[in-house]
């Protein structure tokens, strides 16, 4: 199963959208339980959504980092990088899961996330999550 997730990550490397669609099932569902309104269904949707990641990332690449066969499910870790079109750095880390029968993708789970380049410390994230500062370890 690790080879069709190869072969995806060298279709996005080689912007061949053509290849890259072809790895997933027609009716592939995806979903991204954090953000759950980004949940779509269709090879179609797929196309179209990566077809505006190339056109909008020139330079898009993809470091697939990590592969882990578990049954019918990759699970994959991802680093993409590359430079939007107005010049902005783009880079997004995180993983995917992926559902597969025979050789094509039949549904993803992704939590991928842009990277903070202006990174908060751990205490001024614990507070964002939970309204509370958390005490200094070892005070």
């Amino acid at each position: 199963m690790s080879e069709v997730v190869d072969r995806l990550a060298a279709a996005m490397n080689a912007h061949d959208l053509e290849a890259a669609a072809a790895l997933f099932h027609e009716e592939y569902r995806s979903e991204q339980p954090a953000h759950p309104g980004r949940a779509f269904v269709g090879r179609a949707q797929m196309h179209a959504n990566w077809a505006a990641m190339f056109a909008g990332i020139p330079d898009f690449q993809a470091e697939l980092i990590r592969s882990v066969d578990d049954g019918n499910t990759t699970w994959t870790e991802w680093s993409w990088s590359g430079h939007r079109t107005d010049g902005k750095p783009f880079q997004v880390r995180g993983m995917a899961l992926f559902e597969l029968k025979g050789n094509l993708i039949t549904a993803g789970r992704l939590y991928m996330e842009d990277v903070e380049h202006e990174a908060a410390g751990i205490e001024e994230a614990v507070e964002a999550l939970s309204g509370r500062r958390p005490d200094h370890a070892g005070d």
